[in-house]
């Protein structure tokens, strides 16, 4: 594996390329589900598996005490959490890393359909404190 924060740098540069196309053709102003149903077309025809409103269990001492929707998860590798507020909690983020943590996936994007497109990429060892990528 290359360096730690290209993980799955294909996979998230063509989300991200979708993102972009969602939002030129829809720009800011609808509701977060619209625009991932916009994006769930997009990247289904990207050839991109996509899994919509995906629940996934949360575990304490190995034992689950319960479920977390996520909004999102690509090719079963990457978790994306949309956003369509007109500015971006600081808790998004953080909101992001702990699905991270509750999948035991790696990668993924924080989607910000505001009044400027904007994404946050984390990459999260399970170990640890989040690690940021790219941010626009």
């Amino acid at each position: 594996m290359a360096r730690r924060d290209l993980l799955d740098e294909k996979l998230t540069y063509c989300v991200i390329g979708g993102f972009f196309e969602v939002y030129r053709n829809l720009r800011y102003g609808l509701l977060e589900h619209l625009y991932v149903a916009a994006l769930e077309r997009e990247l289904r025809a990207r050839g991109h598996r996509v899994g919509r409103e995906v629940w996934v269990p949360v575990m304490y001492k190995g034992e689950e005490i319960g479920v977390q929707r996520l909004d999102m998860l690509v090719d079963d590798r990457v978790v994306v959490e949309v956003k369509s507020t007109r500015e971006l909690h600081r808790s998004a983020a953080r909101q992001l890393h702990c699905y991270l943590s509750a999948t035991k996936l790696e990668t993924g994007l924080l989607l910000h359909f505001g009044l400027e497109p904007r994404f946050c990429r984390l990459v999260c060892s399970n170990s640890g404190a989040p690690q940021r990528g790219a941010r626009s």
